[in-house]
């Protein structure tokens, strides 16, 4: 098995028909080069409410499944629906575990001071895969110096 395949499976009436590509292909990238792919709302009703500066757990209608243990999905916010509405994902950025299999929820924050509405079938934030390293730990007394130490925030002076 190709260690990138990624089961989908969906979940609620209809999801197969919001995310059906050309060519039998799912959740297709907006162009050759895209890195995420668009999840979309997938609810019931033709809208949902998000009240000012409230947040909606949205359902995506799917769920994904690595087949490789060292792939995670990560959830990230849409930059338009941000930059323009307001809507965020809530968390910053959600993780999909590789053994998770339920359904993604994508739980969406208004920051904007007026209430958006989401329709169904809306692009509604993204999902990108990437590999996951799981360090092997190593106790020491103390971290070997650096040239920038324990400087924190802002300590370069850029800031």
């Amino acid at each position: 098995m190709n260690a990138n395949m990624v089961r989908i499976a969906f979940v609620r009436e209809g999801a197969r028909e919001l995310y059906a590509g050309g060519g039998g292909d799912f959740l297709t990238p907006a162009t050759g080069l895209s890195v995420g792919f668009d999840l979309r709302a997938c609810f019931v009703e033709e809208t949902a409410r998000i009240a000012a500066h409230d947040r909606l757990f949205i359902p995506a209608g799917i769920s994904v499944q690595p087949c490789s243990p060292d792939i995670a999905g990560f959830v990230y916010s849409r930059s338009g629906l941000g930059a323009r509405g307001g809507l965020a994902v809530a968390q910053g950025v959600g993780v999909i575990d590789p053994d998770y299999t339920g359904e993604i929820l994508v739980p969406l924050l208004n920051t904007s001071g007026a209430e958006r509405f989401v329709k169904r079938g809306e692009r509604i934030a993204q999902l990108v895969f990437q590999p996951v390293v799981r360090p092997l730990w190593e106790e020491t007394a103390r971290l070997p110096s650096t040239g920038r130490g324990a400087g924190g925030f802002g300590h370069t002076g850029s800031f």
